[in-house]
């Protein structure tokens, strides 16, 4: 199943772009032999100054057709690391090619565009800042590859 991470705003070069990558490559060494992978981000950015409903109409282009979509959301649920493993591999077995995240920018995700996706998903109450939501959101990825692998990496 392959993964995609929607997400508005370019991330520069530096620790957070350095944590992602790490992330992904892990995920992807770990999740391939799981038939979980490749994890690719999709990065879009409105020049025109829309707010959400432009990036909305922007994040809804790398939504493949039959994905299952995730908001990022922090009036979503929270799952624990295991569940988020589980949920993946249920997708996966249930014959799902894709499986799509979407991160909003400043501002979040346009409602229209979070009442359309198939679960909203939070890290908790607290708000993180969009840019550091995809290292946290690949950091999960990868975790639920060691869990789902037997990897020691998760120690829960």
């Amino acid at each position: 199943m392959r993964l995609h991470l929607g997400v508005v705003g370019r991330l520069r070069a530096g620790p957070e772009r350095a944590l992602l990558e790490d992330y992904l490559e892990r995920f992807d060494r770990t999740g391939r032999p799981l038939g979980l992978g490749p994890a690719t981000v999709h990065e879009v950015e409105d020049r025109k100054g829309g707010g959400p409903d432009a990036e909305a109409a922007l994040l809804s282009r790398t939504i493949p057709s039959g994905a299952f979509v995730v908001a990022m959301d922090e009036r979503g649920r929270t799952l624990a690391s295991p569940d988020f493993a589980r949920l993946m591999v249920r997708l996966r077995d249930g014959g799902r090619q894709d499986m799509a995240f979407l991160i909003g920018g400043a501002d979040g995700l346009a409602p229209g565009l979070r009442d359309r996706t198939d679960l909203a998903l939070s890290f908790g109450p607290m708000v993180w800042p969009h840019m550091l939501a995809r290292v946290m959101l690949a950091e999960q990825l990868y975790r639920a590859a060691t869990i789902l692998s037997g990897g020691p990496y998760h120690r829960a």
